[in-house]
């Protein structure tokens, strides 16, 4: 089949973590032969905060990491050449990222072309801004993928789109591995951006203040951290990294004894059940995490066994403090946790489930045929 997808970016991660799932599922999609082209805009923040702050060379570094990706461009101030792009497409996938003109354009375009459309929801403006969701025109689209099941039933209930299923994020297990023999270079790693006031206080209670109780050795990485919060990291001994790409977190993850989760409060308070897409790629790459609360809502991992849960920050302390006194403990949560990705949370997992509802779409082609034969 022939996949064509309008994303915001898969050349960049800065402050754009959609990205790192998107590689995985191409990635895979193009291992079982499937063709795949992305589309990105010319001029994307995500890319231009990249090349700003990094450099063009940051271009090539990714292509070394993913040698069969090759993102296209297009200009989104000029009409598309849309029989070039969707003329040969079998399934178009547009995220939720792009413009409510574009998405609309798109759809329109289905029935000349005679593709299966779907929409690709992985934000929580379904509950924190739907106002803007309601921009969307989904008339002409087979479907969304929402990457949670409290996402798909918002959909349900606001009837935004007819068919509706969950998607959930997932690890490349391939690139996100253990490397256990790597020496360490410290004890704790957090990698994660600060988050638009979304979860100060959480990062201030389950991150910096546990640190500088502990007197432990670590290192935060991660974009927009205003000037107050590069001070907090530096008063409790905290080295501030700065932008990592995602491509080298199973390096950093492999230099460090223990991780933290500290979700975004829309998703602890709006959305329980969505972990984003840090834990799975913590999980996979076996670095030992605790995570500050949040509801596994739809069992994906099995708490106490996969990762450990700190009820404050008095409990996120004594948590760390206990997984870095014992090996034994600190084994168990890797292996488990790995185990847990390999058996359930992989890109290929998450390409066979795509693939499955693919096949329960029936092409606008047929529908048409159906019609026309008096069905």
């Amino acid at each position: 089949m022939k996949f064509v997808m309008f994303y915001h970016s898969l050349y960049s991660d800065w402050n754009h973590g959609n990205a790192h799932f998107l590689r995985g599922i191409v990635k895979e999609l193009k291992k079982r032969g499937h063709e795949v082209d992305v589309y990105e805009p010319e001029g994307g923040w995500s890319l231009n905060n990249l090349i700003k702050d990094h450099g063009a060379e940051k271009l090539d570094e990714f292509r070394k990491y993913y040698p069969t990706l090759n993102p296209q461009f297009y200009n989104p101030d000029k009409k598309l050449n849309y029989e070039g792009i969707l003329g040969n497409a079998d399934v178009v996938i547009v995220h939720e990222w792009n413009s409510p003109e574009l998405v609309a354009e798109i759809g329109k375009k289905k029935k000349e072309y005679g593709y299966k459309l779907l929409f690709h929801d992985t934000h929580h403006r379904a509950v924190s801004d739907e106002e803007s969701m309601g921009k969307y025109d989904f008339s002409n689209y087979d479907g969304a993928l929402v990457f949670g099941e409290i996402i798909r039933k918002i959909y349900q209930d606001k009837k935004w789109v007819d068919k509706v299923w969950t998607w959930h994020e997932a690890a490349d297990a391939d690139l996100f591995k253990p490397n256990r023999d790597e020496e360490k270079e410290g004890d704790l790693v957090w990698i994660g951006n600060w988050g638009d006031n979304e979860r100060t206080e959480e990062l201030m209670e389950f991150l910096i203040e546990p640190v500088k109780e502990l007197g432990i050795k670590a290192k935060v990485y991660g974009v927009r951290y205003p000037e107050k919060a590069q001070q907090a990291l530096k008063d409790a001994g905290i080295e501030y990294g700065g932008w990592l790409p995602n491509y080298k977190v199973p390096e950093v993850f492999a230099k460090y004894k223990v991780t933290v989760h500290v979700p975004r409060r829309p998703y602890v308070e709006m959305l329980p059940g969505i972990p984003t897409i840090r834990p799975f790629e913590a999980l996979s790459c076996g670095i030992p995490i605790i995570c500050s609360p949040w509801e596994d809502a739809e069992n994906l991992f099995t708490p106490g066994e996969d990762y450990l849960l700190a009820k404050d920050g008095n409990a996120m302390s004594y948590r760390i403090s206990e997984v870095l006194k014992s090996a034994q403990l600190a084994q168990s949560l890797s292996e488990n946790g790995r185990e847990t990705i390999l058996e359930k949370h992989t890109c290929a997992h998450r390409v066979d489930e795509l693939e499955q509802i693919i096949d329960e779409i029936e092409s606008p082609l047929a529908d048409e045929m159906k019609i026309n034969n008096g069905k």
